[in-house]
């Protein structure tokens, strides 16, 4: 099983409405590439935290794909397709490489694991994602890739102003709301589930089960990092350039 979501990335604030055409593009081939799970972006998420009327866009646009288009009659849309087969292998071929340098950083009984805390440490994949970035951003400028609105089909257009705009009363509403809850909840029922995620963090458990017993708990999302923050400080991101 696997989950898909449309590239955030791709999204531009120059004529935002052809965002549109890109989250459909990128669901569709979703879809055809067999995703159990889509989550399709907003066309103004360029700008801000989407509108109504934007997420509901993106739910339109599955609902679409899934009722009218047909797509989703046929198991497997492009089984037997030459092209279609060699790209997959081509892109099996090649994570499979990038891991195989990943784990080649490890060391010990679990390479993998230890090669990727040491990427983040050493802001390896910090820079490989800066690298990919400055790419791409150079084929832009030169011409060498095309974003319409962008580099291609440019227009004079008015100010995009139908941001989300989110009114302080909900805020308050939920200042109100937690101060209710941390007066009714069970101070020491929290306490002790507190504790024994310190306890867990200080060791090599899995932090799941405890961080689940603490929201069981009602403690708050703060309170739990806060805790684990004590134990592990905080990330500091490395100077790589």
């Amino acid at each position: 099983r696997y989950h898909t979501q449309t590239a955030g990335c791709s999204l531009t604030a120059q004529q935002p409405e052809n965002n549109i055409i890109r989250s459909t593009l990128q669901a569709l081939a979703a879809v055809l590439g067999g995703t159990q799970s889509l989550h399709t972006n907003s066309y103004d998420e360029a700008y801000a935290t989407p509108t109504e009327k934007a997420v509901r866009v993106a739910l339109r646009t599955q609902q679409i794909i899934a009722h009218e288009s047909g797509v989703v009659n046929t198991v497997d849309p492009f089984a037997g397709s030459y092209f279609i087969e060699w790209l997959t292998d081509e892109i099996e071929e090649q994570a499979m490489k990038y891991m195989e340098r990943i784990q080649s950083m490890g060391e010990g009984e679990y390479p993998m694991l230890t090669g990727v805390i040491k990427g983040i440490e050493t802001g390896f994949f910090h820079k490989e994602i800066s690298d990919a970035a400055y790419r791409y951003q150079r084929e832009v400028e030169s011409d060498a890739r095309i974003v319409v609105g962008i580099n291609k089909f440019k227009m004079e257009e008015e100010k995009f102003s139908k941001t989300l705009r989110v009114d302080e009363a909900v805020q308050r509403a939920q200042i109100e709301r937690l101060k209710k809850l941390r007066k009714k909840r069970d101070g020491k029922k929290v306490q002790d589930a507190l504790e024994k995620l310190e306890k867990a963090s200080e060791g090599n458990e899995n932090l799941m089960y405890p961080v689940v017993k603490c929201a069981g708990a009602q403690a708050t999302v703060e309170e739990i990092c806060d805790v684990m923050r004590s134990v592990f400080g905080e990330y500091k991101e490395k100077t790589i350039f």
